[in-house]
């Protein structure tokens, strides 16, 4: 009997010193919470404007894959935006399909599927057939697909357009005599 009581005193020990591992909630910590305000002197955050509508769902403005890729690039690839696009696909796509394109980066390497090759070593298929214009790229970036998430929140139309131009002229541009192997 003493041992039981023993045990059942070890065991709510805990309890009465306040320690049970799910009375500590990372919701109750010492942060910033969101819409709240590091200043004291001026709590939560700025009001929204007047008359001011919040808008639901995503900005995708595409229907689906086969309407995108109907659509045509509007964005001109000139240096301005292939510098914008590079950095861009550098922040949101070489986790997954790395520096060069290659579907090789940290995150792409722990996925069941791996992520699209997007450069010109593609052996699957030609990135240069009709199969697959501008339109497929950004309609991809734009709705996502089977391991993909939709970035349509996270980069406007145009950023898409610009993540395109780099794809197409630098990670597609084959360099001076490379011949593509051929797929079995």
């Amino acid at each position: 009997m003493k041992k039981l009581s023993l045990a059942v005193l070890l065991l709510l020990s805990p309890c009465f010193a306040q320690a049970w591992p799910w009375s500590r909630d990372m919701a109750n910590q010492i942060s910033i919470k969101p819409q709240e305000s590091p200043d004291p002197a001026n709590p939560g955050m700025y009001p929204f404007p007047s008359r001011s509508v919040p808008v639901p769902g995503t900005t995708v403005f595409v229907e689906d894959l086969d309407a995108a890729k109907k659509m045509a690039n509007p964005v001109v690839a000139d240096a301005k935006s292939i510098q914008k696009g590079k950095h861009l696909f550098e922040i949101y796509c070489t986790p997954c399909h790395g520096f060069k394109g290659y579907g090789d980066g940290l995150v792409g390497k722990k996925l069941i599927m791996q992520p699209f090759n997007l450069s010109y070593t593609n052996t699957m298929h030609s990135w240069q057939s009709p199969d697959y214009p501008d339109g497929y790229i950004f309609g991809y970036m734009t709705l996502g697909g089977a391991v993909m998430p939709s970035y349509a929140n996270d980069l406007s139309p145009t950023e898409r357009w610009n993540v395109v131009n780099y794809v197409r002229k630098v990670l597609q541009k084959a360099p001076a005599g490379y011949v593509a192997p051929q797929s079995n």
